[in-house]
């Protein structure tokens, strides 16, 4: 799996802004940099690279980038339940919402608690928080470490309000406001706390992220300084774009 994901990260670097190339000439690109490779092994690999999207094979024997895919997460009818029922009551507030599942996506290992996460405006957090909690949910406001530690980690069905940064990257997919990945990229290297699970494995979720979707790096940057994150940031990237 390492050498695949090696192999798959090296990949763009052959096509050197040619549309396509010839089946031949990937294979002696790959045989160069991985010399101990057999030619049967390396078909295998491009096979499965087709497979997992990362290269289209248009014609036979010419090779092609699959486009990177736009960040757009499935959204279950919970939550989009729980945004409406938001948006009905504080029609006027900026918020999004999203589910750490998400996460899972570009993580080795795969956390099996997940919260709900609400950001929205600072001023309406408390009367959510409260209407929330009326309704029987189990809610937590800005819960700090050991909130996570004696509760949080504990349960099932969390929802988690958090305020919402200003100017923060939102997107608005199937009529619901969700976190950009660029957002979410840079909140994982703030919010310890809520990313706790995501911690040991920033490295690879930053190239997962890098290597499967559109990043827009300009705009991540731009979050990262309203978040005083912007030397992590560009330590992260660095070493993502280096293996990319």
């Amino acid at each position: 799996i390492f050498l695949i994901k090696t192999i798959e990260n090296k990949i763009p670097s052959y096509f050197k802004g040619n549309r396509t190339i010839s089946k031949n000439d990937l294979v002696e690109s790959i045989l160069k940099d991985f010399p101990n490779l057999k030619k049967s092994s390396i078909n295998v690999y491009l096979s499965k690279l087709k497979k997992d999207g990362i290269l289209k094979n248009p014609t036979r024997g010419l090779y092609a980038l699959e486009e990177k895919k736009e960040f757009l997460p499935a959204i279950d009818t919970k939550l989009k339940r729980l945004f409406n029922k938001i948006k009905k009551d504080y029609p006027f507030i900026d918020f999004c919402i999203w589910n750490t599942i998400w996460l899972n996506d570009f993580m080795r290992h795969q956390p099996f608690k997940f919260y709900t996460i609400i950001e929205l405006e600072k001023d309406a957090a408390q009367s959510v928080f409260y209407k929330l909690k009326d309704q029987g949910k189990l809610v937590f406001l800005e819960p700090d470490a050991e909130t996570y530690d004696l509760y949080i980690h504990n349960s099932d069905d969390v929802i988690i309000l958090k305020h919402l940064v200003s100017e923060a990257p939102l997107i608005e997919t199937e009529k619901i406001v969700i976190p950009s990945l660029e957002k979410l990229l840079v909140d994982m290297i703030t919010d310890i706390d809520l990313y706790a699970a995501q911690q040991g494995e920033l490295d690879f979720i930053y190239q997962s992220a890098f290597d499967k979707f559109e990043v827009n790096k300009g705009k991540m940057k731009r979050y990262a300084k309203r978040r005083n994150r912007e030397k992590e940031l560009k330590k992260l990237t660095n070493l993502t774009l280096a293996n990319i």
